[in-house]
Parts: C-alpha cells; sequence; structure tokens
C-alpha cells in the first residue's frame, strides 16, 4: 500500500486528539498550518509520517503505530 494511503488509514484510526496532537506537532516543526501539513502527509508524495515528526512526539506516534498494527508500512 502507498505511503500516502498508510498514513491517511493511520490518522483515520487514531482519536481525534491523537490525530490533533500529530498534525500539529509538524506544522510546528516545518512552520506551517496544520491544514497544510495535514495535505503533506497525506498527499501523492508523502513519506511515513514519522519522517515528519521530531521527539517526543515521533516515539509517541511510533507506539500508536504499532498499537494498532501499523508500525512497519
Amino acid at each position: 500500500m502507498a505511503t500516502t494511503n498508510r498514513n491517511k488509514e493511520f490518522l483515520a484510526a487514531i482519536k481525534p486528539e491523537a490525530k490533533a496532537e500529530i498534525i500539529n506537532s509538524i506544522a510546528e516543526h516545518y512552520g506551517r498550518t496544520p491544514e497544510v501539513m495535514l495535505e503533506e502527509v497525506t498527499g501523492a508524495d508523502a513519506y511515513h509520517l514519522l519522517e515528519y515528526m521530531v521527539e517526543p512526539q515521533r516515539s509517541k506516534a511510533s507506539l500508536l503505530m504499532q498499537l494498532h498494527g501499523m508500525r512497519g508500512y
């Protein structure tokens, strides 16, 4: 499955609060709006979601991926 679909699948599977925390942390890191970064991480040329993230949110997201059986995508 393409990375973009897996990113979408993961973000849809987690609680809205966790999704907001992930997207907001990415937006803050890149100095962009959450809306722009959500489009980026779910776009056709998206990388693995963790590649956009920094600690400590990266580790939290990785754990959530493991809990949802999605870490290895």
